[in-house]
């Protein structure tokens, strides 16, 4: 039977020292796909990911455990923290409030149809403010005003980044469809 993440979380608080590698070992690939999917150049990504590993070990006492999932989003959002604090470090993230106004393009193309390696190629070809985005408010389940305070930008800045990325990923799509005759 697998380990719950209650018993992980008590048997670290117990001073298990091999329980702290197993919660290495359990986040550590689905740490590193979060930094990927945020700083993109994998050396960088894991230099986060081992920061982030730092910050979760050594505070994991000031963990509260609020159910199943809730360790595993514990990891999620200090990982996204430290990425994008890698980022603003290292001059890699300049937003800007000021966007110039585009046109509305509901013509979506249909996703479902795209395998999701596929989709993971298209969304890390977006330029990078539009990727981190999506990835904040799709995969990181943050609201636009959640992602404008971490991001510094206003909330309807960061729907504007959203939309944008889905018109752009809308287009890619469609390209690939065209391409694979479909």
């Amino acid at each position: 039977m697998a380990e719950t993440e209650r018993q992980l979380t008590e048997a670290i608080r117990e001073g298990d020292r091999a329980a702290l590698r197993r919660l290495y070992e359990r986040y550590v690939r689905y740490g590193m796909a979060i930094a990927l999917r945020i700083v993109a150049d994998e050396e960088d990504a894991l230099d986060v990911v081992h920061d982030a590993f730092v910050s979760i070990l050594t505070s994991i006492d000031t963990f509260d455990y609020r159910g199943e999932g809730s360790l595993k989003a514990w990891v999620a959002r200090i990982v996204t923290n430290k990425s994008l604090s890698w980022l603003k470090d290292n001059d890699k993230l300049q937003l800007t409030d000021q966007l110039p106004e585009e046109p509305a393009n509901d013509d979506d193309a249909p996703i479902e149809a795209v395998p999701p390696n596929v989709l993971n190629t298209m969304i890390s070809r977006l330029p990078k403010a539009n990727r981190i985005v999506v990835n904040l408010h799709v995969f990181g389940e943050m609201t636009h005003s959640e992602i404008g305070q971490e991001l510094g930008i206003s909330a309807k800045t960061s729907m504007a980044y959203f939309s944008r990325a889905k018109q752009m990923l809308s287009k890619m799509i469609k390209e690939y469809l065209n391409a694979q005759g479909i």
